[in-house]
């Protein structure tokens, strides 16, 4: 019997946080040029997470420069007041966190109603079931395997159960073709293989692809083969 997770396609995704932020429009552009799916702006309001990123401004002024679809990871605490802005800035997927949504299916549903395709994260501590009941509004759900609001952490290689549960439970509500399956945190050449092997399509990679000898373009197909060999 096939995988059903083997119906998803791979899809390679950089995290910008290691980008010079002085040139965002030339790294996006360049990260394209690459072979990316799609990028991934890494959203934190400085509460939930420590730090502060990206605001709707700075993403509207790199969309001109790229084509590839833009998806904000929103690590805010107040997803619901700023969904609006950051869709209008030219991202077609947001992403929120189960654990600073206090309404989850009502976020997700706002979300979908703005235009955008609505996402969860889930940090490592938190089970796969706070997705359950909102499976129906997603196109995506993201197993966080670092703890959200640093880039270069260590893969969590013991959340790769809970991408197994994820995918488990998208089978169970026969979604398992068409709703993602995202990692992000520690994704490179020596860990790919375990979350993808798992079950996860949509691969967030930063760190790795910059610090890759051989350029971007290497890194991400490098990263794509490891990734469908685990797959296959």
């Amino acid at each position: 019997m096939s995988d059903p997770a083997s119906k998803r396609p791979v899809m390679i995704v950089p995290s910008v946080l290691p980008a010079d932020f002085s040139k965002l429009g030339e790294e996006v552009a360049a990260l394209e040029a690459a072979g990316v799916d799609l990028i991934q702006w890494d959203v934190m309001d400085g509460q939930f997470v420590p730090n502060l990123t990206f605001g709707p401004d700075v993403i509207r002024s790199a969309r001109r420069h790229c084509s590839v679809p833009f998806e904000a990871h929103l690590m805010v605490y107040t997803p619901d007041v700023m969904a609006k802005d950051y869709i209008e800035a030219g991202c077609s997927r947001l992403i929120v966190h189960a654990e600073a949504c206090t309404h989850l299916h009502r976020t997700c549903g706002n979300i979908n109603d703005l235009g955008a395709t609505a996402a969860v994260a889930l940090s490592p501590a938190t089970p796969a079931s706070a997705v359950q009941h909102v499976l129906d509004l997603v196109d995506m759900v993201l197993v966080m395997t670092v703890n959200p609001g640093f880039g270069g952490q260590a893969y969590i290689p013991t959340m790769e159960p809970k991408i197994r549960e994820v995918q488990a439970m998208l089978e169970a509500v026969g979604r398992a073709d068409d709703v993602h399956i995202e990692v992000d945190g520690g994704i490179g050449p020596d860990t790919i293989a375990g979350a993808a092997a798992a079950g996860a399509n949509v691969l967030i990679a930063g760190s790795a692809l910059y610090r890759d000898p051989e350029g971007l373009e290497h890194a991400v197909s490098d990263l794509r083969a490891r990734a469908e060999a685990a797959r296959a």
